[in-house]
């Protein structure tokens, strides 16, 4: 296992316990996929990984080298991160054909995550559950084109289609089966 699966496997277990999601990281938590961030200049910017427990699926993410402030984060539909501006992702990832936006009143998409909040310094971590059926969910994520975890230059304004009024895309990683 390396350094950064450590890492990531840390933040589960820190922040996930008893939080609103209702996720516990323990024995029955397993790592299903990893995504390697790279920011549009081509830098290494961290990672997210895929993790189940029990029928429960949550997301953790750790990026470096953003700007600080907050940040559109979505799951998008292809599985592709092609520099400069990483439009070979594709839209969100919405299965569902559904609205955007976490705030919209007729609800979300599954691509549809919270604003990533980077620090002074760049950083960002979170664990977040995702919805859905595992089985629904795993089928959309991991299909034949695959899915990517975007980060966008500016906040989601949770409403707005398609994309939450969040600016150009400016990291990305490919999410891909252990």
């Amino acid at each position: 296992m390396n350094i950064g699966s450590v890492a990531v496997i840390a933040i589960l277990g820190g922040c996930v316990g008893v939080h609103q999601s209702g996720l516990t990281a323990g024995p029955d938590t397993a790592r299903l996929a990893r995504a390697e961030m790279v920011g549009a200049d081509g830098a290494a910017a961290g990672s997210a990984s895929l993790f189940a427990t029990g029928d429960a699926l949550s997301l953790a993410i750790d990026v470096y080298g953003i700007p600080p402030g907050r940040h559109g984060l979505h799951l998008h539909a292809s599985g592709r991160c092609d520099l400069p501006d990483f439009t070979t992702a594709g839209g969100h990832l919405n299965p569902g054909a559904r609205q955007h936006g976490l705030d919209n009143p007729l609800g979300s998409h599954l691509g549809d995550l919270p604003n990533l909040v980077a620090s002074a310094e760049g950083r960002a971590s979170l664990v977040l559950p995702l919805g859905g059926s595992r089985s629904d969910t795993l089928a959309a994520l991991l299909d034949a084109d695959g899915s990517a975890l975007m980060i966008h230059a500016g906040p989601d304004d949770g409403v707005s289609d398609p994309a939450g009024n969040a600016g150009p895309r400016i990291a990305c990683g490919m999410l891909q089966a252990d």
